[in-house]
């Protein structure tokens, strides 16, 4: 029997179904009236960096090659039958699928047929088929795509970064591995990291727009086969608090330098949501287009309108990333250590942060009438360890003293990485 729990946000109204499926799976369903499309994903707690594991039965841990995960991310799209491509085009759905560091999900969208697509979305994730055939032919698909991402400027000056941050945490090595790495993986290491990652433990379906829970958990009752916890554990090596190189260049063939400039913060085991929700408020704070700072780099031109921040955080690692198109990534980052000590020093305009601080929440209940935002906030709030509508809640709670908090115990400079694409 299935548990059935209706969470309802205490600020908007809004709701969904969560339902601990029998078979082990987690499902998160949002009806929304008066919508014409659907959007799912069906995911796993399983990305790049979750290279090292065992289950509850292993003596010891396990340690496969970096790129695995996306490796068997592209390889479950084909079957014994035909692709699964072509069983989505039958019914006039789009389908596609991510490895993202710390996970790995399969989706579609559609306007017709919903109940038709979830079943082959539900069929083909369960039905791994791999042969030392497509698994050769794999690994030459993949080695060009890993060299055409080396080429790629924006990729490079973010990997070139995390190099520079981290000493030994896999979130350095690109999500597709490396040419010598993929050469490692054959069709038994790919059903070991199936087997393993792929119970329907460690797995979750979210379903929102034009439908039925009913008739999802119909679906779901029919097609998924009942899997053991196995008691999964990833682990990460030992990773030092500072930082590897403080500076990494390279020249390509740009049309104008690009740079990224990140800060390695101490990674999160507990309340993870609320941390990168301080930390992302701290960063819209920090690249406002109304500060002064801002307006200074921009009149002198030494950033233009590509110039913001974000957070990069997950399993393990926690950054705070500058980045743009500059000629003086220099000037960008001293400019940005500086304000940071001022602020450090002087506080946070709590006037400018409630304004931040509001159009943050208001793009955050937007999210919720939309259909594709909906569907992708329930898995990812569920694999941080939340529920669909806690970041709502986090982010009505926080306050200026909560970022400068965050600014000051965090933003150091000794933990700072400059990473520039210089043209050639």
């Amino acid at each position: 029997m299935s548990d059935r729990e209706i969470i309802t946000s205490k600020r908007t109204g809004d709701s969904c179904i969560h339902v601990k499926h029998k078979s082990g799976l987690d499902v998160y369903i949002r009806e929304m009236a008066g919508f014409s499309s659907v959007y799912a994903l069906f995911g796993t707690k399983y990305g790049s960096v979750n290279t090292t594991f065992k289950l509850a039965a292993d003596e010891e841990y396990t340690e496969v090659p970096n790129g695995i995960a996306h490796f068997l991310e592209h390889k479950l799209f084909e079957n014994e039958d035909c692709g699964v491509f072509e069983l989505f085009a039958k019914t006039g759905a789009q389908c596609n699928a991510y490895t993202s560091f710390d996970k790995t999900c399969y989706l579609f969208s559609c306007t017709k047929d919903y109940t038709e697509n979830l079943r082959i979305l539900l069929d083909f994730v369960q039905k791994p088929y791999f042969t030392k055939e497509n698994v050769d032919k794999e690994q030459g698909i993949i080695g060009q795509e890993i060299r055409m991402t080396n080429d790629n400027p924006e990729w490079r000056v973010l990997f070139n970064m995390l190099r520079g941050m981290y000493h030994s945490h896999p979130v350095q090595i690109d999500i597709a591995g490396t040419e010598d790495s993929i050469a490692q993986i054959d069709a038994d290491l790919l059903y070991k990291c199936y087997d393993t990652f792929y119970n329907l433990n460690n797995m979750t379906l979210s379903i929102a727009g034009n439908i039925k829970a009913d008739e999802v958990l119909a679906i779901c009752d029919e097609m998924l086969r009942p899997c053991e916890d196995k008691g999964l554990e990833t682990v990460f090596p030992d990773e030092p608090d500072d930082i590897v190189q403080a500076e990494i260049r390279e020249k390509q063939s740009v049309g104008a330098s690009i740079f990224q400039f990140g800060y390695k913060c101490l990674p999160c085991k507990e309340d993870f949501l609320r941390k990168e929700m301080t930390a992302s408020l701290a960063v819209s704070y920090l690249t406002d287009a109304s500060s002064e700072m801002y307006n200074r780099l921009l009149s002198d031109g030494i950033i233009n309108a590509s110039f913001g921040g974000e957070v990069f955080a997950g399993d393990g690692f926690f950054t705070v990333i500058f980045s743009g198109e500059s000629e003086y990534p220099e000037t960008v980052k001293e400019a940005l250590i500086t304000e940071i000590k001022r602020i450090t020093d002087e506080g946070i305009n709590e006037k400018i942060f409630n304004r931040i601080k509001k159009a943050t929440y208001g793009d955050l209940v937007r999210q919720l009438c939309n259909v594709t935002a909906a569907a992708s906030v329930m898995i990812n709030t569920h694999m941080a360890g939340c529920k669909p509508f806690d970041v709502v809640d986090i982010v009505s709670e926080l306050t200026a003293e909560d970022a400068l908090s965050f600014i000051r115990n965090e933003l150091l400079p000794e933990k700072t990485v400059l990473s520039v694409i210089e043209k050639i």
